[in-house]
């Protein structure tokens, strides 16, 4: 009897390490949803399938929520060309321009529409992983970004998720993970906001131009001297608000920080001009020749102070 179990023991761990060895891991999920991928792009048939079976054993696997996401995603996406009368469509230049019958332009633009139910699902997913990873600074940038084409010309969803991270950035301090990015420290963090903010200029929108404006005034309540967000301000004023007194008066304090600043001096100079106001414009034209590294800049700077003072 004591033979017959011990045989029978050995037979259960055996059907056990096999049982075991048959499942497959994370990592086994993940090469297959890899090769799925690379042959049937994000959304191929069949992907959801392997997903689902991936979230049923690892139901909080980092790897499968993102690639929940990004499934989901981009399934939501419908492309479409549309007329626009606009010459540019959220920054862009049209795919195709055609002319009607009396000889004007028809411009036709690429437009990416948004299923709401699989765009809430991706929504989900991305949430998931960043309350799993909550450091990893890509899944944060992930949620942005889909945020921002789903909103196209309004993105007021992703301007709050932009400024609440500013604020869990400076006031936790967190020790931000970037695969493939060796120090993911203050600096980079401030290079990827000024990234989003030039995004929010190019889309050329009086909402996006506010998102703008709003980013560029929240990082500088974190960074009062930072040189990107006061010049970003100064061309808010200038360029949107047509204000240039205010505009002067945030390129001014970019020159106090930094006085080689030459987005400070282009704009200056620019302001100066538009104003009519010589004194102003012949005082910033001698810094953009000093501080210039471009050799066709200076040289029509000091052509240009030279018709200002008088000289042939």
């Amino acid at each position: 009897m004591k033979r017959f179990f011990i045989a029978a023991a050995a037979v259960a761990m055996l059907t056990a390490a096999t049982s075991t060895a048959q499942e497959p891991s994370s990592q086994d999920f993940k090469a297959r949803y890899e090769t799925m991928v690379s042959k049937l792009g994000p959304a191929g048939v069949g992907i959801e399938t392997l997903i689902n079976k991936w979230e049923a054993a690892y139901p909080e696997d980092l790897e499968m929520l993102t690639a929940r996401f990004s499934y989901c995603f981009n399934k939501s996406q419908t492309a479409n060309v549309e007329v626009k009368e606009a010459s540019k469509y959220l920054g862009e230049k049209p795919v195709l321009t055609l002319k009607d019958t009396t000889g004007n332009d028809i411009n036709y633009f690429q437009v990416i529409s948004y299923d709401d139910e699989l765009f809430g699902q991706a929504q989900k997913a991305i949430d998931k992983a960043i309350q799993v990873a909550p450091d990893r600074l890509d899944l944060r940038f992930l949620k942005t970004a889909s945020l921002i084409g789903y909103e196209n010309e309004s993105p007021d969803m992703a301007l709050s998720s932009l400024k609440g991270l500013v604020d869990y950035n400076f006031t936790r301090h967190p020790k931000w993970e970037y695969p493939g990015v060796e120090k993911a420290d203050d600096e980079f963090f401030t290079s990827a906001i000024q990234e989003y903010c030039y995004l929010f200029f190019k889309y050329g929108t009086p909402t996006s131009f506010e998102a703008f404006r709003q980013l560029s005034e929240k990082m500088l309540a974190y960074r009062p001297s930072d040189v990107l967000f006061l010049d970003n301000l100064g061309s808010y004023y200038l360029v949107v608000a047509k204000n240039s007194k205010t505009a002067l008066k945030y390129y001014n304090k970019v020159l106090k920080i930094k006085p080689d600043d030459m987005t400070a001096i282009k704009n200056l100079v620019i302001l100066a001009r538009n104003s009519k106001d010589v004194k102003l414009e012949k005082k910033y034209l001698p810094m953009m020749i000093k501080y210039t590294e471009d050799a066709a800049t200076r040289m029509s700077a000091e052509k240009r102070l030279e018709f200002l003072n008088g000289s042939k």
